[in-house]
């Protein structure tokens, strides 16, 4: 399918967007003054180790200690080749068939190593490891590191601690994975790890070589300078997104790469003829009045992306909700109500809906477990199909997911690797009003609290003076007197209360403050 890459670019940020087919598919944004350090090369400095947990905690330099696994340790050492003290054995290799490196998502180790050595024999409190970032801190976590390091090139990515060599998933022809193979045996060091990445498929050796006088020239220099570098110092910064995306996303499905900056767009020439010179051709300037954005139409799908509800052709709809834990996905009919047999009515709507999620959750980056409610099918063959449609329709997606079959409760459990923060975590803020809860307790809740409040009051012995100022928002004020009044008179009666409502429209709805004789003053919020 035909595929543009679209670069915003200016001064606070930049922004990304692949789009496939005229449509919107992936999008990348990064801040200038927060930028990602997925795919950074830091000498760090062990600060805790968790024997109960097979983890420990690496001082970067950074806000937050990185988190480092004990499978993604290295294990044995080998001075003598190119990989130094962090060289591995091929034994303790697991082959994974995984996607290779993502301009957003770079996964260094995509080799899984299984080497069941305890994290408290291979590291100890002070000592200096070098470490890659695999995973951006995500809310209060920070970074997932690996002390496997991966070094991407255009058509391969560098291994220098490991001595496999993979191919990209994506790569699906055997007879050209195994090609390619061949010709990194020849041409890599057998001491050395490699993946060929999607570009690379239908390279010859002569582009591997490039590749790899660079990403060695790059490797030495890095030992060089982690010998000269004090702990928690970077050693090594990835490309800014522009170039990622100009090295990662650039395949033969697309047609250009059109930058709205021209700073950016001569830097993108210059990087283009250094290292890219056969898409030197492809970057594009883009000239006209409205923003880019505006002009492809990037900026409704952002904002489409961002809703909880999403149409589909039909006329039915699905429904995102993501939380800390899981990410849940409804499907539903809505106003689609077919012709005349329901259960064909309810495939064609699985089936458009699942179309929709798989861009859904390339397009929002949504990651961890997720959980989809499809309606309910009776017939097996039906729920084969939307399965089965599901699974192909995520081989195009480059993260790694995991799909176990529809529950009888019609359910599909997955698993979609998680990086860096979704598109909602990117650009939003939780509401300030209901602190990201999505809800607030309602007027009637709040008045009920506030009697409840007074009772208490009025019971209390110790108080000999019983003259109340209650504080609240309009609309709890407004409850009181249209639904509440007989509490007034009540309060009077039977607890010897003299009490007056105050308006606050400063006031949060939730909140209320209770002064009493201007003595004794109690804030609260939520119950009391």
């Amino acid at each position: 399918m035909a595929s543009e890459i679209l670069i915003n670019s200016n001064t606070r940020e930049i922004r990304v967007a692949l789009t496939e087919s005229n449509q919107l598919a992936e999008l990348f944004i990064e801040h200038r003054t927060n930028k990602g350090i997925v795919g950074n090369i830091y000498k760090g400095k062990v600060t805790k180790v968790l024997p109960g947990m097979q983890v420990a905690f690496v001082d970067m330099g950074l806000d937050k200690a990185g988190f480092l696994c004990a499978n993604d340790v290295n294990v044995t050492k080998n001075p003598e080749g190119r990989g130094g003290d962090w060289a591995i054995c091929k034994n303790n290799i697991t082959t994974s068939n995984q996607e290779e490196v993502s301009p957003t998502n770079k996964d260094s180790s995509l080799v899984k190593i299984n080497h069941k050595v305890p994290i408290q024999d291979l590291l100890k409190e002070g000592q200096e490891i070098i470490v890659q970032v695999t995973k951006n801190p995500l809310g209060t976590k920070g970074a997932r590191i690996t002390n496997y390091i991966g070094l991407p090139g255009r058509y391969l990515v560098y291994l220098p601690t490991a001595n496999e060599t993979f191919v990209s998933r994506r790569i699906e022809d055997e007879k050209e994975r195994e090609r390619l193979k061949i010709i990194l045996q020849e041409t890599g060091n057998p001491e050395e790890g490699y993946i060929v990445r999607t570009a690379g498929q239908d390279c010859e050796k002569k582009d591997f070589t490039l590749d790899l006088v660079f990403l060695h020239r790059l490797w030495d220099s890095l030992q060089t300078k982690a010998a000269e570098t004090p702990p928690c110092s970077l050693l090594y910064e990835d490309l800014n997104l522009t170039f990622r995306s100009v090295r990662d996303l650039f395949t033969n499905d697309v047609s250009r790469i059109v930058v709205d900056s021209k700073s950016e767009y001569q830097n993108c020439l210059e990087f283009c003829e250094s290292y890219l010179p056969h898409i030197y051709d492809k970057v594009e300037l883009y000239q006209q009045s409205a923003p880019i954005f505006d002009h492809f139409g990037i900026e409704t799908e952002i904002n489409r992306s961002l809703d909880r509800k999403v149409w589909l052709k039909s006329g039915g709809y699905i429904l995102i909700d993501e939380t800390e834990a899981l990410i849940a996905i409804d499907v539903n009919t809505g106003k689609y109500v077919g012709h005349s047999d329901p259960e064909e009515t309810i495939l064609k709507t699985n089936l458009e809906a699942v179309k929709e999620i798989v861009c859904q959750l390339r397009l929002r980056n949504i990651g961890g477990i997720i959980i989809v409610d499809f309606i309910d099918m009776l017939r097996e063959e039906n729920k084969e199909t939307v399965w089965h449609f599901l699974t192909q329709s995520l081989k195009g997606d480059r993260s790694r997911t995991k799909i176990l079959k529809i529950s009888e409760l019609g359910l599909v459990e997955m698993t979609r690797k998680r990086a860096r923060e979704s598109l909602v975590q990117t650009l939003c803020n939780p509401c300030s009003y209901c602190d990201g809860k999505g809800h607030n307790k309602s007027p009637t809740t709040i008045c009920n609290e506030i009697i409840r409040a007074v009772q208490r009051l009025g019971t209390n012995n110790y108080l000999s003076r019983k003259n109340v100022k209650i504080e609240v928002h309009p609309c709890i004020y407004e409850i009181f007197f249209e639904e509440e009044s007989s509490f007034l008179e009540l309060a009077e009666q039977e607890y010897g209360l003299d009490i007056k409502f105050l308006e606050n429209s400063e006031l949060h709805q939730e909140k209320y403050n209770i002064t009493i004789d201007q003595t004794l003053h109690i804030e609260k919020e939520g119950t009391l």
